[in-house]
């Protein structure tokens, strides 16, 4: 590995995914999962946005029409906190940031993806993550109280085989082969499944602006997917 793979490794790949996770799951112990989830769903449009700037064509109006539908999903979400002032206006904005956060660690897979494996850049961004984690993990094994039971490993198990190893390999080969935003599409699914099981296993209930968020921060993705102007193109304009 050269030198400068081995820097990008580390920039690029290591501390973007420390920081997405520390920002993730602290959300994830403040917000309700739902909301957490329903901002990763916009991700799609974040990754549009970041692959043109404003131009005066279709296409930019296409991608600026989507994230202006997902940010409107996106308000219905805060708007409870904006209007109220209440304390978990900070923790829905750190579950904003994740959608951001995780776009931008999408894009550094994809540049890492020119010269690594699916596998590889998990195995190589992983490991540098890890490192970056293991003193802020230290300290909270010495200041706080981790229970060790079965439902614990097992939960720990799940996310570091199903959510970490099997997950992000599958991810990272996509990210090889389609745009940042195709394959961010399939965040779709997150909000859904998420939801589904906060409400069956954790007991958790839908708030009253999960599902009109939802709509618009779908429609927004789905608005700004390339094949609408394949499909306009092949209807109305001429051959």
């Amino acid at each position: 590995m050269s030198p400068e793979l081995n820097r990008r490794l580390w920039w690029r790949g290591g501390l973007s995914l420390a920081v997405y996770i520390i920002v993730f799951n602290w959300a994830l112990k403040l917000a309700p999962l739902s909301h957490v989830a329903l901002y990763l769903g916009a991700a799609p449009v974040w990754a549009l946005l970041w692959e043109g700037r404003p131009e005066r064509n279709w296409k930019s109006a296409q991608r600026y029409g989507a994230a202006a539908l997902a940010f409107s999903g996106v308000l219905i979400l805060l708007w409870p906190s904006l209007r109220n002032g209440t304390g978990s206006l900070a923790s829905e904005c750190l579950g904003f940031a994740c959608g951001p956060l995780w776009t931008n660690f999408g894009n550094q897979c994809r540049v890492l993806g020119r010269d690594l494996s699916g596998a590889e850049v998990s195995a190589h961004t992983f490991g540098r993550a890890g490192l970056i984690l293991a003193p802020f993990a230290a300290c909270e094994l010495f200041t706080q109280f981790v229970p060790i039971r079965t439902s614990v490993v097992l939960a720990q198990l799940a996310c570091v085989l199903g959510g970490s190893v099997v997950a992000f390999a599958i991810w990272n080969s996509a990210l090889r082969l389609w745009p940042v935003s195709r394959v961010y599409l399939f965040n779709n699914l997150i909000p859904l499944v998420s939801s589904a099981w906060a409400y069956f296993w954790l007991g958790e209930q839908l708030t009253g602006t999960f599902w009109p968020a939802m709509l618009l921060i779908g429609a927004g993705v789905l608005l700004g997917q390339p094949y609408w102007e394949h499909f306009f193109a092949r209807r109305w304009l001429p051959e």
